[in-house]
């Protein structure tokens, strides 16, 4: 038998079992009581919903709602053609939006992550997901003279989704563990690719379907505001470190100052949130510019006329979202089979399989814009802008599906390398200041750059459909040098990973 807040019983209980409040807290099972009396209807009704609160529901829900973020993040690169048609704005500007969403994104990502470590973890996930959906459904309604009020209101949804992915990952830390906590780690993460690419197809569909685009930032506010009331009433909020338990004891929260000083420290942690600042970076400038690249290349091959008018054509769009959520769902899938298999032979297996999977990407992405531009250049011959050589179609979307691939490998292993090597009690910081560090050093700024010399790169032949096209290839190829740099940092992060573990162990 259990007992609620207000002291009525819950049938279906036994003595030994706790039951979660809806506040969160947690009340130990207790024997029957005189004292006790039976629930009424509305009391039954919370009782039921207690019982909903599993570990894999409330897994499921967050992952839900870490879809939601993706989603919501790249429908407008799915529509950005439209975009900047519609307020008239050159390439820099329109890689602005981003750059400006994730520049609000990782400076607020610190500040959740205090919070996060300290006060109740689904209250503020909850309250972020209303937030960013409330204005992404306020943006819609922008008229063309107020760009400014546009960038401005990508900036609002970047604080609100930076709560999200500040904290939900830590929730799932404490829920589960070991092999249970990286399988559950890398649904988790599978959210992003998918949510990525179901962007770009949301994006594109719902303007297609309405006739203007618009309609693109009016669907995923409903879907949050679902999200964000699951959130609030099916996710529990375990006790930090539940899962872990080291001992029966775990290590009491330390100062803020404390916190930061033993992270910096950690050269296993350092290591990874540079190395996933490189993902970061490749991540945000293909998002952002591989649709519109894709466009430039059939308007060089002429199979399409130029957009002068809205709405443009979305099918690279939708193109490249499916893309990106195949190739998510196989590198998440991939990854946690790699290492599973691999910690079998060493245990060093998370950081070295980033670090190959890493190497392996830059290796194809390389040689998507090398012969990609070889093959307009030389005679014009090119079905898309993924062309590896002069093959048929399905042929030359070879390259990017495997480059993406192994890129989208390491997501969820990265994530996994934190919870080993950080104690429970600061993993909503360390999550927190990762985050800042992967987006003050990656998409923060690649979006922007990549268009500034795209656009520096265009000023010689303003006029030509051709430059355009080979301008933002020529950007674009930044990308694969920063990878191998990304998986420079995760060979580094093996040489100290057991270390780090054993201390994180320890504490």
């Amino acid at each position: 038998m259990c007992v609620e807040s207000d002291g009525c019983e819950i049938e279906g209980c036994s003595s030994s079992d706790e039951v979660h409040t809806l506040s969160g807290s947690m009340s130990p099972g207790l024997k029957s009581s005189p004292d006790l009396h039976p629930c009424k209807p509305g009391q039954k009704f919370r009782a039921a919903l207690l019982r909903c609160r599993s570990p894999v529901a409330a897994a499921g829900i967050l992952s839900f709602g870490n879809v939601l973020n993706y989603m919501d993040r790249y429908t407008v690169a799915g529509v950005l053609l439209d975009i900047q048609q519609h307020f008239q704005v050159k390439d820099s500007e329109a890689g602005l939006l981003q750059t400006v969403f994730i520049c609000s994104f990782m400076v607020a990502a610190p500040i959740f992550g205090y919070l996060g470590d300290r006060f109740n973890r689904k209250i503020i996930l909850s309250c972020g997901i209303f937030f960013w959906s409330a204005v992404t459904l306020s943006s819609s309604f922008i008229t063309k003279e107020y760009y400014w009020l546009f960038v401005l209101s990508r900036g609002l949804v970047g604080i609100g989704e930076s709560s999200y992915s500040s904290i939900s990952p830590t929730i799932i830390g404490d829920l589960f563990t070991n092999n249970t906590r990286t399988m559950m780690l890398s649904i988790f993460y599978f959210a992003i690719p998918l949510g990525s690419g179901l962007g770009y197809i949301l994006g594109s569909s719902a303007k297609q379907a309405a006739g203007d685009w618009h309609w693109a930032l009016r669907v995923s506010p409903v879907m949050g505001m679902t999200a964000g009331s699951l959130i609030l009433f099916f996710v529990p909020e375990p006790k930090r470190g539940h899962a872990d338990q080291l001992g029966g004891r775990l290590k009491a929260r330390t100062p803020w100052i404390c916190d930061m000083k033993a992270l910096a420290k950690n050269r296993s942690y350092m290591f990874t949130s540079l190395a996933s600042a490189a993902v970061s970076f490749a991540t945000g400038a293909f998002g952002m510019w591989i649709p519109l690249y894709l466009y430039r290349a059939q308007v060089v091959q002429n199979t399409v006329m130029p957009c002068n008018k809205e709405p443009c054509s979305s099918k690279d769009s939708l193109i490249f979202g499916v893309i990106t959520c195949v190739t998510g769902f196989l590198g998440v899938l991939i990854g946690a089979g790699a290492t599973r298999l691999c910690r079998q032979k060493t245990e060093r297996a998370d950081p070295l399989v980033c670090a190959v999977s890493m190497l392996g990407s830059a290796i194809f992405i390389c040689l998507i814009f090398v012969a990609a531009k070889k093959s307009i250049v030389g005679a014009y011959l090119l079905s898309t802008a993924l062309s590896c050589h002069r093959l048929h179609t399905w042929e030359r979307l070879f390259c990017i599906f495997i480059g993406e691939t192994l890129l989208f490998l390491n997501w969820a292993i990265t994530a996994d390398i934190l919870m080993y090597v950080v104690i429970p009690t600061r993993r909503a910081t360390a999550v927190a200041l990762q985050s800042f560090v992967s987006h003050i050093l990656g998409d923060a700024g690649s979006p922007y750059l990549i268009g500034l010399i795209s656009e520096a790169l265009q000023k010689s032949y303003a006029d030509s459909v051709l430059w355009q096209f080979l301008s933002l290839g020529y950007a674009l190829m930044l990308c694969p040098f920063v990878i191998v740099l990304g998986g420079m940092f995760f060979l580094a992060t093996a040489v100290f990973f057991l270390d780090d573990r054993d201390k994180a162990e320890k504490q």
